[in-house]
C-alpha cells in the first residue's frame, strides 16, 4: 500500500490538484492581459514573454522603426531582478506554497501600482510612465516565474507556450504518443489566448489602465484563492 501513496495523484507532478491548475490558469490569463497592454499600449514590448523581448531588442538595435531599446532593456532587466528576488524568497521560504503566496502577493501589489500609474497620467505609452509600468510589470512576472518553476507542473509555466505547443504536437497521438498532460497544455493555451483577447480589447477600445485594472483584480483574487486553499488541496504538502 506504500507504493500508491508515493506515486498517487497528490504527489505526482504529472497529476496536479485542480485548485493548483485553476491558480496557474489564472496566472496565465494575467500574462495574456499584461503582454496585450505592454505590446499594444506601451510600444512594442513584452513584460511576460522574454523570448519576444530578446528578438525585439535585436530589431531595435538594428534600427527597425517602432521598437525601443530602452523599453526592451527595462522589461528584461525588471524580469531578471524579479527572478533574483523570487529565487531569494524561495531560499528563505522552502515550502512551495509559501513561495507562491509571497511572489503572487508581490505581483498583485506591483500590478495595482502599474494600473494606478497608467490611470493617473495623460499618456502611458511614452516617457517615464512607459518605463515605470514596463519595469513594474516585468518585475512581478519575473518573481512569479521563479516560484512557478519550483512547482514543476508540466506544460503550465504561465508565460511561455513554445514548449507547451511542442509537447502538444510531438507527444500527440498523431506523433505516436499519448500526451497525458494535453489538458494542462490546452488549459494554458486557452488561458493565454483569452487574456490576450480581453486585454487587447480593453487596451485598444477603453484604456490600458482598464486592462491593468482587470488584471489586478484577477491577480488579487487568485492570490486570495491560493492563500485560502490548504496545502493538501493544492498538492503542495
Amino acid at each position: 500500500m506504500s507504493e500508491p501513496s508515493r506515486h498517487g495523484p497528490a504527489s505526482s507532478p504529472d497529476a496536479p490538484r485542480q485548485p493548483l491548475v485553476v491558480s496557474l490558469a489564472a496566472l496565465t490569463l494575467v500574462s495574456g492581459f499584461l503582454d496585450a497592454v505592454s505590446f499594444l499600449g506601451l510600444g512594442h514590448v513584452f513584460v511576460a514573454n522574454m523570448t519576444g523581448n530578446v528578438v525585439l531588442l535585436g530589431f531595435a538595435l538594428a534600427g527597425a522603426a517602432g521598437f525601443s531599446t530602452g523599453a526592451a532593456l527595462c522589461a528584461l532587466g525588471g524580469f531578471l531582478v524579479g527572478g533574483v528576488v523570487g529565487g531569494r524568497i524561495a531560499r528563505r521560504m522552502p515550502p512551495r506554497r509559501s513561495v507562491m503566496i509571497a511572489t503572487m502577493t508581490a505581483e498583485s501589489a506591483l500590478t495595482v501600482v502599474a494600473a494606478v500609474v497608467a490611470a493617473s497620467v495623460p499618456a502611458v505609452g511614452s516617457g517615464w510612465p512607459r518605463y515605470s509600468v514596463v519595469t513594474l510589470l516585468a518585475l512581478g512576472v519575473g518573481a512569479r516565474n521563479a516560484a512557478v518553476r519550483r512547482l514543476r507542473v508540466p506544460d503550465m509555466t504561465t508565460t511561455v507556450l513554445t514548449t507547451t505547443l511542442t509537447d502538444l504536437s510531438s507527444q500527440s497521438s498523431l506523433a505516436g504518443g499519448t500526451n497525458r498532460n494535453a489538458h494542462l497544455g490546452l488549459t494554458s493555451v486557452v488561458s493565454m489566448f483569452a487574456g490576450a483577447i480581453v486585454g487587447a480589447a480593453l487596451t485598444l477600445h477603453v484604456h490600458p489602465a482598464a486592462a491593468l485594472g482587470v488584471a489586478s483584480v484577477v491577480m488579487v483574487a487568485t492570490t486570495g484563492f491560493f492563500l485560502r486553499e490548504a496545502p493538501a488541496r493544492l498538492g503542495l504538502t
